[in-house]
């Protein structure tokens, strides 16, 4: 018996005893593919065996873009029995389960999973010596729209999103004849309470939901624009606060949609309002101290800034991954609290990245503010985590902190002062990445052929087809011509 996975007989026992404690019908085994998307494959649990939590379950990896070729498609889903919960939503009681890939051709964990990926990420900082593990705790922003209508055509590019909190309803007669009026308008959605407020019930729901399937949650409010909300959710280390954007999103949009609503962590779907981000909190500990706890700088240590310097350093190609749509770079333009800017600063919201108000030794850390949820969050934590590390190795300096409102910069100002920003599409950010690809190697953990296979289905699935096509509003400033 070829063994491919870490689980022990003992947690394998611990999982058989949990299913049938809980009566379980069926086993959900779930894995990440490149772009972030969940998949999943279940099985009857009368139909599993011991021995398929150590040798894995086949699958067909040619069916995912950017993975094998239909003539080496054979690939294993190697479960990980960590952070497992019963899903909420389905009708019969089944558990969900973590996986990674694993590659048998090569015999070894697939360089192309992006879960494999954040495993080596985390080894990579063991075994440099620096710290024994980073710890990530994501904030994901949403939308939640009462419907959606798309449509892309060769003669026809059309959207619209609709909520009865949008200051485009202001007028409209509603089938019960009452039009409430209470809306919060553009950027007024920052913490109103109801009637303004139309989705405090719903966030509360979610998070039951969350707490339900072992989420940590803490602040719960509507978010700056109209129709968006945040949940916070306790960190935990690179894999685990991965593992838990994944179910975040599975619950937010599972929700949202058993209410007859849709939600979405698309980075800008409303024009002329705030976008949704994924605002990042970072730290490195060794021997169970914070290592980004010192006295350099606001409670920050040396080794600390000079990890913010790797990553301010490698941030226009880091963005290939922590900003990875088209849309990510329309919420990154000045005018929506969006942070562009590539500098630092304690307590200022206006900067890329801030440090949190009031951090105590173990909860010094920074918070990285560009990043958005329309990134693979495995992909985006271990490529934050490598570009810091390339910063404390090389000990780069992040340059001094900026404490002045940086919104109120015009692009002049921001020049003359000479400060970088974030690429400004993603084209930029895929041709910086590639120039600026070594520090994602080291240790091997970012491999040549996966970021090929990245930056080939980035171009041709998103930056190709978006550059390709007529906008709208080209016809208003070219049509006449």
């Amino acid at each position: 018996m070829v063994v491919r996975t870490q689980n022990g007989e003992s947690k394998i026992k611990e999982f058989f005893e949990f299913c049938k404690e809980n009566e379980v019908e069926f086993v959900d085994f779930r894995f990440s593919d490149i772009k972030g998307t969940w998949n999943h494959i279940a099985y009857s649990f009368g139909a599993l065996t011991h021995e398929m939590f150590k040798e894995g379950i086949p699958f067909d990896a040619s069916c995912f873009k950017g993975w094998q070729g239909i003539e080496h498609s054979d690939m294993i889903l190697t479960p990980d029995l960590v952070r497992y919960f019963i899903d909420p939503f389905s009708a019969d009681v089944s558990v969900v389960v973590f996986c990674d890939v694993y590659d048998v051709y090569k015999n070894q964990p697939y360089e192309k999973c992006p879960r494999s990926i954040a495993k080596k990420a985390l080894q990579h900082l063991k075994d440099s010596g620096l710290g024994d593990v980073a710890y990530f705790g994501a904030e994901s922003e949403f939308f939640i729209f009462d419907s959606i209508k798309i449509k892309d055509a060769s003669n026809s590019q059309y959207y619209e999103v609709d909520s009865e909190e949008g200051e485009w309803n202001r007028d409209r007669s509603f089938e019960n004849g009452v039009n409430f009026g209470h809306r919060p308008g553009k950027q007024g959605g920052y913490m109103p309470v109801p009637p303004t407020d139309t989705m405090m019930d719903i966030r509360t729901e979610i998070v039951k939901v969350l707490n339900q399937v072992g989420l940590e949650t803490f602040v719960v409010h509507h978010e700056v624009a109209q129709a968006q909300g945040e949940v916070g959710v306790k960190f935990g280390d690179l894999v685990e606060a991965a593992d838990n954007v994944q179910k975040l999103k599975y619950v937010v949009k599972m929700v949202a949609h058993l209410n007859g609503k849709t939600a979405t962590f698309m980075p800008k779907p409303l024009y002329g309002d705030n976008g949704s981000g994924m605002h990042t909190h970072v730290s490195v500990w060794k021997n169970n101290e914070n290592l980004f706890s010192g006295e350099t700088y606001k409670g920050l240590s040396e080794l600390a800034l000079h990890f913010l310097g790797g990553v301010l350093h490698h941030a226009r190609g880091l963005a290939a991954f922590t900003n990875a749509s088209t849309n990510s770079y329309k919420r990154l333009i000045p005018g929506y609290e969006a942070p562009s800017i590539l500098t630092y600063s304690a307590n200022n919201r206006s900067a890329s990245v801030r440090i949190p108000y009031g951090i105590s030794k173990n909860s010094a850390r920074f918070e990285f503010r560009f990043p958005d949820s329309s990134s693979n969050p495995y992909l985006a934590f271990a490529a934050i985590l490598m570009a810091g590390m390339d910063g404390v190795k090389n000990k780069i300096d992040p340059g001094e902190a900026m404490d002045i409102n940086l919104f109120k910069l015009t692009l002049d100002e921001i020049r003359e002062k000479g400060i970088k920003q974030m690429p400004h599409t993603l084209r930029r950010s895929l041709e910086e990445m590639l120039a600026d690809k070594q520090y994602l190697k080291e240790g091997h953990v970012f491999s040549e052929e996966f970021i090929q296979a990245y930056q080939s289905l980035k171009f041709n699935a998103e930056v190709f087809p978006w550059e390709s096509k007529p906008h709208p509003f080209e016809f208003i400033t070219t049509y006449s011509c």
